[in-house]
Formats: C-alpha cells, structure tokens, sequence
C-alpha cells in the first residue's frame, strides 16, 4: 500500500481553524434518516445486543415506552460524532473519544437530523506521529418534531502516516493465541450477560460499590466489523461505481496498493492488516464509535428497561485489534438526586485481554424509584 504523503502545514490548519464555530447541516444522509424497526436490530445486533426492549415488539409494547425504542448509541447510524467535520486532506484520522448527553428516547418511527459544529482545534506532540492534531466538535440529534434528542461531543486525533510508519509506537503488538480453555472462559462471560429487562433496578436498592456484570467483545473479528457496518453505516464503504465517485471526489482519501495498483479507501484499516500497518498499526482494528457503543451496552443491560442512560463519556486510548477481546465493566461511584431525577454515576471501561484499560469512561444514569415511579423523560 502506498499514498500520498501528506504533511500538515501551519495554511492547512489555518484554514481549518477558520471553521471553528461554523455549524454544518449535511446535504445528504450518512447512514439512517429513520428509527425504523429494522435500522434499530440491525443497529444493535451490530454490536451484539439482543435486548427486547430494542428487538421484540410484544415485549417492548409492555414497558412504559409502549413501543420499540433505539438503544442510545443507535445515533451513530445516524451520523458519527467523531469530530472529523472541516478535513486536513491526507492526514489520517483516529476517533478519540466521546461525550453524549441524551434528553429524551428515540422511537421506533422517529426520523432524525443532525448538525455539527467544529468547536477546537489543537496541536499537540506524540509518540505515535511526533506532531498530531485534536479535532473536537458538537453534534446536536434532533427528531421530526425538533426536539433534540441527544447531543454528543467528538474528538480525533490527526496524523501524518509517514510520521506513524517511521515511529512505529504499535507496529510490534503480536495478535493472541488463545488456548481452548481461554476461548471456553470467553464463553462463559457471554453466558453470564443479563439484560435487567422488565425487572426495575430501583434507585434505592443500589449500592456504591457495587459491579456491573460485564459484557464481553470478542475475540474481535473481521466479522463482527461488517456487523457494525451494517448497523451503523460507514462514510467510506460504498460500492462499485459509487466508490469511484466517492474516491474522485476525496482523491487525499485514496490509498493504493502499489503489487496490484488497486486503489482504495482509508477506512480498510478496520477491515485489512496491511493498511493498518501502513499507519504502525500491527492489526486491523475496531471503530471508534463502535467500542463506544459496546459501553454502553454494559450500562443498558444493567439500567433496565426503566433506566434512561443520560450521560456517557468515553476515552479512546488504545487500539483494538482483530484478535483482541474486550470486557465492557462497570462499578458505581455515587448516587444523589439531579433536580427530580434519582441519578447513579459510574465508572465505566473496555479492558482487553492483556489486563489495559483500552477506553475508560464514565456515566450517568437515571433509575426508576421505588416512591417516584420512573425517570420523568418521555
């Protein structure tokens, strides 16, 4: 594989710059328009959630919500709060991190649109690329009757590819052999996950303290990549004659394998081991928004079907690789009353198998209470 490359300059970031707090309102669709039924499993059979409260409408027409809603993450299929609107054409981009905030469900039926607003633009020193660049933005959700539904905070990380190959901070992570007894401990975990469901987890009952019964990713696999594509969609991924469009529209986005002459897109990276390791990346590795979405999961199974999830802060810190297993955990920190709600904040994060913390986070939940009944947000 080989691509331009491209350097940051001091007039490519000026003229990012010049779009700080300028608000964009897409043109065209990134993936979903409409909650429908069939957009919310195929979201969250994505990141591998079978919660009925998503999925079974028998079961979701008995909770308070009298319908199917969309698990809270189901807004990345909508669009990718990753921070990369505004561009610097060529240089690669790394979702950092997130920092939503929901206000009220997404129902089965909804149509939603979003604008995005580029709020930052930093430049640090690293020892993955020498010089990087932080983008950050705020994209706002909002339903048919313009009511905003979530707003999500977004950073990447811009890096030259030349600068990660020749510092190669990753390019030696060896993939994981898993012996049968690892694979069947894996197993075990995916059989222990519980979906608190129709079951109240009232406020009053919790303890700081207390786990959350972790939820397992994993091995990562090629496959479950195309899952997440085809729940949430992908800016890049697009076919045949609209993949060449796409390409002659982005030519900086283009990277070619020099053996065959093929070109391709950036994005192969979570798909392909050699353009990952075209950026001192060993392995092709997950989705931001991907891994993101999986801690939440950890915190609907928990919530219940009651619960509103209605912060969730997440750093991105550490590659996942296809071969790597995540557990999504959790533990709470603190209980207390915001305004009227009966609120729990946790801790939460994605550990790998190697013992690192890859995305610490935390977040913030509102629980039904045994004197007050449910959360007030619908």
């Amino acid at each position: 594989m080989s691509h331009k490359h491209a350097t940051i300059t001091d007039d490519m970031l000026a003229r990012l710059r010049q779009r700080i707090g300028m608000e964009w309102h897409p043109t065209e669709p990134w993936y979903n328009e409409y909650a429908t039924k069939d957009a919310i499993r195929h979201f969250a059979h994505g990141i591998g959630d079978d919660n009925p409260l998503w999925c079974d409408e028998e079961h979701a027409s008995k909770t308070r919500y009298g319908r199917i809603i969309a698990p809270p993450c189901f807004l990345n299929s909508v669009y990718w709060p990753i921070g990369t609107w505004g561009g610097l054409p060529g240089i690669h981009a790394f979702h950092s991190g997130n920092d939503w905030e929901w206000l009220r469900p997404v129902y089965e039926g909804d149509h939603i649109t979003y604008s995005e607003t580029l709020t930052d633009v930093l430049e640090k020193s690293s020892q993955y690329a020498r010089r990087i660049i932080i983008q950050i933005s705020e994209t706002v959700y909002r339903n048919q009757h313009q009511q905003v539904v979530a707003k999500a905070k977004g950073w990447c990380v811009r890096a030259e590819r030349g600068a990660a190959r020749e510092m190669g901070k990753y390019a030696k992570i060896a993939k994981h052999v898993y012996t049968p007894q690892e694979l069947k401990r894996i197993d075990a975990d995916y059989d222990r996950e519980e979906a608190r469901g129709a079951n109240p987890r009232y406020w009053e009952d919790v303890q700081v303290g207390e786990e959350l019964i972790p939820v397992v990713k994993g091995p990562l696999s090629t496959r479950d990549i195309i899952a997440w594509t085809v729940g949430a969609g992908s800016y890049f991924i697009r076919a045949h004659k609209l993949a060449l469009n796409f390409r002659r529209r982005h030519p900086a986005a283009v990277l070619k394998d020099e053996a065959t002459g093929f070109e391709d897109v950036p994005e192969m990276v979570h798909f392909e081991d050699a353009p990952a390791q075209e950026i001192s990346i060993s392995a092709a590795y997950d989705y931001g928004p991907q891994r993101v979405s999986w801690v939440s999961h950890v915190v609907t199974n928990w919530m219940g079907d009651d619960g509103f999830l209605k912060r969730l802060f997440v750093e991105l810190r550490r590659f996942n690789m296809i071969g790597d297993t995540t557990w999504c955990k959790g533990k709470v920190t603190r209980k207390y009353m915001d305004n009227s709600q009966y609120a729990v904040d946790l801790d939460v994060w994605a550990e790998n198998h190697r013992g690192e913390t890859t995305a610490p986070g935390r977040a913030t939940v509102y629980l039904p209470s045994r004197l007050k009944g449910p959360p007030d947000i619908l």
